[in-house]
């Protein structure tokens, strides 16, 4: 008949690929018909008692406990099992003997100064405080370690962006860097295509599919799961976009990610066209809003991605936008849009694109609401045709007064760089609108130096006659386009995004040395860099005063 026995070994703390090892190792040996070799965390202890492997008494351990529960035929092969454990830790350690193994991140410190980045996948409720010790040593952080709150990511990240740091995680599992793959990455061969990623197996998707299309990685920089979410603000996936823009070495940038939150994805979608660089984004789930909008390229899939991104290796003409012109010389103080639209859904799809290139946007109508519809600020769009400029006077399809009244005001404010108009033709509408409008924007455009476009929407068999309103746009200096999104490329193209940096910037210089790193945590990821040969020390981390709680708080505030 089968029998069971087990031991509590208080305080010894093991990773989890080490006490997997063990259980196989048990499993091995004479009689043994099932093993569990365990921390004794709450979930742990509930997935051995669904196994049937948890005794009553064994029930006390604590998550700092190791538990070791062997069932075997006879009683003696179960007690031999439980006696061999030393032996095959023993021969375990063996693997890595003579190598010596700091306690500490600071003892870490001294023997790799070097290091630039610490590699934590310890227990989440101790992971946060040894990624605030090592940014406090001024080291990157790629946390594995998942169960850290959202809380304490927001204030390391806070933490980390002020000294310029990254803190790729929680729950990161993948990051290249120098070649060199942390976590779970494939090997594949360097090049020009930089990745961010929120989703671990997607970066190994897309860099796998890379490398098989003959391509290669310069960096992959993953961020965590949570990372996009709105309480955390995309910090290290803007750090890590601004690390790619000034890389020489990437050519090509591209990100992936769960779902991010819409106010973080349109923060990041902005500062990806500040890059410069073509950049094929893969959010999953986001409805992106044109396949392409200036140097930005919206893949499906992952596979979309890798091929994309493939593809614009190969292209010289990094060009931000098809068929775009050079910008008038305008003062530095010229730098924002103003929109003066007579159709609400021209306003409206304008404002979902150049909320991408931009920002923030100002509206009546959505985006970032004005206070008084008739105050423009920043970059501002306006639907005339809404119930507030109507009232009284008739609709701007057919009169054009208010709109001529407004694009004086707004051509003569130091601050615009771009006027967009559309005009639309056809039955009932205004029966010469740019014979209206042209005079007044050949005048303006003498007087002040900044560009007008409009979007003319219409056929040759309108009364208007489309290509006569088209000429007279023309002759008086305007720039006409045929549809929203011809006009949104071209204004990216011309003004660009916002030229300041959003982050404090990382050291470039510390993806370019070759990689050094500490490791905390599973022994895994430590022979792994390894054998890619970089330099790594692997710390013999324990739990502080044996998990202890109150323990531990007191020796946290006799450190403090």
């Amino acid at each position: 008949m089968a029998t069971s026995t087990f031991e509590i070994r208080l305080g010894s703390y093991f990773d989890s690929v080490i006490l997997m090892h063990l259980q196989r190792a048990l499993l091995d040996l004479p009689g043994v018909l099932d093993a569990g070799v365990v921390m004794a965390t709450p979930a742990n202890l509930i997935l051995m008692a669904e196994s049937d492997l948890l005794p009553t008494e064994a029930q006390k351990a604590n998550p700092e406990d190791l538990l070791i529960v062997v069932r075997a035929e006879e009683e003696d092969q179960a007690t031999s099992a439980i006696a061999a454990i030393d032996d095959l830790m023993a021969k375990r350690r063996s693997t890595s003997a003579g190598k010596f193994r700091p306690r500490s991140l600071e003892a870490a410190f001294d023997i790799l100064p070097e290091a630039r980045f610490v590699l934590i996948s310890v227990p989440g409720r101790y992971a946060a405080g040894l990624a605030e010790q090592a940014l406090r040593g001024n080291r990157h952080v790629f946390l594995y370690s998942d169960n850290v709150s959202m809380e304490e990511e927001a204030s390391l990240k806070a933490m980390a962006q002020e000294r310029g740091l990254l803190v790729m995680g929680p729950d990161c599992g993948t990051a290249i860097v120098q070649g060199i793959g942390l976590g779970f990455a494939n090997r594949v061969r360097s090049g020009g295509v930089g990745l961010i990623g929120a989703a671990g197996t997607g970066l190994q998707a897309v860099t796998s599919r890379i490398h098989q299309l003959g391509a290669g990685i310069s960096h992959a920089l993953g961020t965590g799961g949570r990372d996009l979410k709105k309480e955390i603000g995309g910090v290290t996936a803007l750090q890590s976009l601004d690390l790619l823009k000034r890389d020489s070495e990437t050519r090509v940038i591209v990100m992936v990610s769960k779902p991010p939150d819409p106010e973080v994805a349109t923060k990041l979608l902005s500062a990806a066209r500040n890059t410069r660089k073509p950049v094929v984004v893969n959010f999953i789930g986001y409805s992106p809003p044109a396949r392409k909008l200036g140097n930005l390229h919206f893949a499906s899939n992952f596979n979309e991605a890798a091929s994309l991104a493939v593809d614009l290796l190969g292209e010289n003409n990094q060009s931000t936008a098809a068929g775009a012109t050079s910008a008038r010389q305008t003062g530095n103080d010229r730098r924002y849009i103003r929109g003066l639209f007579s159709g609400g859904s021209l306003a409206s799809e304008a404002l979902l694109l150049l909320q991408v290139m931009f920002g923030k946007i100002y509206s009546n109508f959505g985006g970032e609401r004005l206070g008084e519809p008739t105050k423009a600020r920043e970059h501002t769009l306006l639907d005339l045709g809404e119930d507030q400029f109507t009232v009284g006077r008739l609709h701007p399809m057919i009169d054009n007064d208010l709109r001529l009244r407004m694009f004086r005001q707004e051509a003569a404010n130091p601050e615009v760089a771009f006027i967009l108009l559309d005009m639309v033709l056809g039955e009932g509408a205004h029966i010469d609108p740019a014979g209206e409008f042209a005079p007044v924007i050949a005048e303006v455009l003498r007087q002040h130096a900044f560009d007008v476009g409009v979007i003319l929407i219409g056929t040759d068999e309108d009364p208007q006659d489309y290509d006569h309103q088209r000429q007279q746009l023309l002759d008086a200096g305007a720039r006409v386009f045929g549809n929203v999104l011809e006009a949104a490329n071209a204004i990216g193209s011309l003004l660009g995004g916002p030229s300041e940096s959003i982050v404090t910037p990382v050291d470039l210089e510390d993806l370019a040395a070759p990689l050094a790193a500490i490791n905390v945590g599973l022994e895994a990821f430590y022979e792994s860099l390894e054998q890619q040969g970089a330099k790594v020390v692997q710390v013999n981390w324990r739990p502080p005063a044996g998990g202890n709680e109150k323990l531990m708080s007191i020796l946290q505030k006799m450190r403090d």
